[in-house]
């Protein structure tokens, strides 16, 4: 059994694969590394030019397009390894970038994962929107970064480079203890794709489970490389699972109001899209929250476990103040500027 396995999710992504995989190869090789591409049914040649190119890339050949959540969780099945890294296929990964994430696991048994600082690839001295360096949950469920507030995204000054127990970790560079994956759940694949990686951190550190950023790793992720951020696919998908993800993990004393606010936010935020002019995303808005109304029954044992498991509702990283007040009427842009409890 490898002591890592590096698992890369691939859905007709030829030219991502061609651009990354190569310093992927090259900059985690050791005989406790394997690194493995888990397709989902590509119609591409991505199978093909991996096993033509990289011999020693492990291929695991899904037998459908199961999404980014069910797509882990088939491939995983497949995989043996002590810890695994969830990894985009379009992040490139840099000299000894698995080194401080492994050996900071190895010392810290009470962390079940963590990341590495997420820089952008387009352009490199800047975070990048997904995960930056690392990910918190305001009282209202919307996610924000060290880095990345909104579409507020910082330029990296080292102003975030220390180690920094953190709400969720990125699902683009997501490096967790197989074995408190498979406890967990995994993925919800329900969610498809979108803030499934949100939904699994809640649940670990509603279990005591601790996650933390360690930035002395850094990777740079190409970002929106499957749906654009403004798409209205991905717009429905990110209020629909985050309503998803609010109902089956909030304490019962909570639900009803944050729910209620939510809905007040989620009409705003329609209205918003209306006014100026995107139909379509406003469309995506009130669709996401008539589904997750059609939907929420199935997901009552899954919240009643979340519950039944739960050793602390209270979590440090989720705060308890609203980012969307604190941005717009506070005009708190970044991270920094934001109440010290989490800094």
């Amino acid at each position: 059994m490898k002591k890592i396995s590096v698992v890369i999710l691939n859905w007709n992504g030829l030219g991502m694969l061609q651009k990354f995989l190569p310093k992927v190869v090259e900059y985690s090789a050791s005989q406790d590394v394997e690194v493995c591409v888990a397709d989902n049914a590509s119609t591409d040649d991505s199978c093909v030019w991996v096993e033509n190119n990289f011999s020693e890339v492990r291929l695991v050949k899904l037998d459908k397009n199961y999404g980014f959540a069910d797509g882990y969780n088939k491939a995983l099945q497949q995989v043996e390894a002590e810890y695994v890294v969830l990894l985009n296929s379009d992040v490139e990964v840099t000299p000894h970038w698995l080194e401080p994430l492994v050996e900071y696991l190895d010392a810290h048994p009470e962390v079940a994962a963590c990341q590495p600082k997420i820089r952008s690839e387009r352009n490199k001295s800047f975070f990048e929107y997904a995960g930056a360096a690392g990910g918190f949950l305001d009282k209202y469920g919307y996610p924000f970064c060290r880095g990345r507030i909104f579409d507020v995204v910082e330029e990296d000054k080292g102003q975030y480079d220390t180690i920094q127990p953190i709400f969720w970790a990125t699902g683009a560079a997501l490096f967790i203890r197989l074995k408190i994956y498979r406890e967990t759940g995994g993925l919800d694949g329900c969610f498809f794709a979108h803030m499934e990686e949100i939904d699994l951190c809640w649940r670990l550190r509603s279990r005591g489970l601790s996650i933390v950023c360690i930035p002395q790793s850094t990777v740079f992720h190409v970002g929106a490389a499957t749906l654009k951020k403004e798409n209205p696919r991905k717009i429905f998908l990110n209020f629909r699972n985050n309503l998803l993800m609010l109902y089956k993990n909030l304490p019962e004393k909570e639900l009803k109001r944050v729910m209620f606010v939510r809905g007040v936010l989620d009409g705003v935020a329609a209205l918003v899209f209306l006014l100026k002019g995107e139909k379509e995303a406003a469309r995506a808005v009130l669709q996401a929250r008539k589904e997750f109304k059609c939907i929420r029954p199935d997901f009552e044992a899954s919240r009643a476990e979340n519950l039944e498991k739960t050793v602390s509702d209270v979590i440090s990283e989720r705060v308890d103040y609203s980012i969307l007040w604190k941005y717009h009427a506070g005009r708190k842009k970044v991270f920094s500027s934001l109440p010290a409890l989490n800094k």
